[in-house]
């Protein structure tokens, strides 16, 4: 930028310096003959300025260090519980509560295995409390399958819901973060919580090179393109359905619903690849919407 305009009065010519912060001072010192200009700035600015450059780097993040214990009272887990099976709950994924209170959003293929009725199988979100788990049965009320969205519903008192972004206004470069299970119930349902920089914002579907290399999911995913956050992040089978949400606002953005695997699908374990990706929230919006108004 430059930061000097030139005017002329009296035959004499001035340099004002342009606004380098909301507290410059300038002094115009007018010569004949002679150009004498000299710009002042208050010292405190200066010295703001490399303060801000030397912040160490907790203070950037005391955004989520303050959004985080909003969130995680949110953040369930999702899975089925079997009366005569050892043990009798089983997690497959996260979950987040959303809306009133008693709906709670994941991804499809969370819950998609068929459930053992006749062993009296049920889906089951469950809810930390210290070292306890709360299990409460759970239904499934809606479905949207080309993003891989489901809404269950459960009864009893009503959990504190996360609030819901707009995911056109997310931009690449953006950090957020996600928060879930990301190795099932291994070490307890205690949620973990990972950064994640939204590297790419790409479409579902990427023409393959050859005809041949066409899948029936490729197929579905050309007629039905809609774009998908690609993250800079480690995550795992467990994250499924993870909230991905902004750090200052805890407003949900994303849902964390798949990784880039190298080679085999046990290398998402042992080998993983850094690579995520996340629904943007919105559709997720439309299919409450969806829900709300079905009688």
């Amino acid at each position: 930028m430059d930061f000097t305009t030139q005017a002329r009065r009296d035959g004499a010519t001035r340099l004002i310096a342009e606004p380098f912060c909301d507290n410059l001072t300038v002094i115009d010192i007018i010569g004949v003959g002679t150009l004498i200009v000299a710009i002042k700035l208050r010292l405190w600015c200066v010295l703001s300025l490399f303060a801000l450059c030397a912040l160490p780097a907790h203070a950037w993040a005391q955004g989520i260090v303050d959004t985080l214990p909003r969130v995680k009272p949110s953040v369930v887990g999702i899975g089925t519980h079997h009366p005569t099976r050892t043990p009798r709950v089983q997690l497959a994924g996260t979950g987040f509560v959303v809306g009133d209170g008693l709906t709670v959003a994941t991804n499809a293929h969370v819950i998609a295995r068929e459930l053992d009725t006749a062993r009296r199988e049920t889906l089951a979100v469950l809810i930390p409390r210290g070292e306890q788990v709360e299990v409460r049965p759970a239904e499934r009320i809606a479905a949207d399958a080309t993003h891989d969205l489901v809404l269950l519903r459960i009864q009893g008192e009503p959990l504190p819901a996360l609030a819901l972004g707009d995911s056109d206004r997310v931009r690449e470069g953006q950090t957020l973060y996600f928060t879930g299970y990301p190795l099932g119930a291994a070490l307890g349902l205690h949620p973990a919580t990972h950064r994640a920089g939204l590297a790419a914002v790409a479409p579902i579907y990427t023409p393959p090179p050859t005809a041949s290399r066409l899948t029936p999911q490729l197929i579905r995913r050309a007629e039905d393109r809609y774009v998908i956050f690609q993250l800079d992040a480690i995550a795992y089978p467990g994250n499924s359905g993870s909230p991905l949400y902004d750090p200052d606002t805890g407003q949900v953005l994303g849902i964390v619903n798949s990784v880039f695997v190298k080679g085999a699908k046990e290398n998402a374990l042992k080998d993983p690849s850094g690579i995520a990706y996340a629904i943007p929230v919105n559709p997720l919006k439309a299919l409450i919407e969806r829900s709300i108004r079905r009688p």
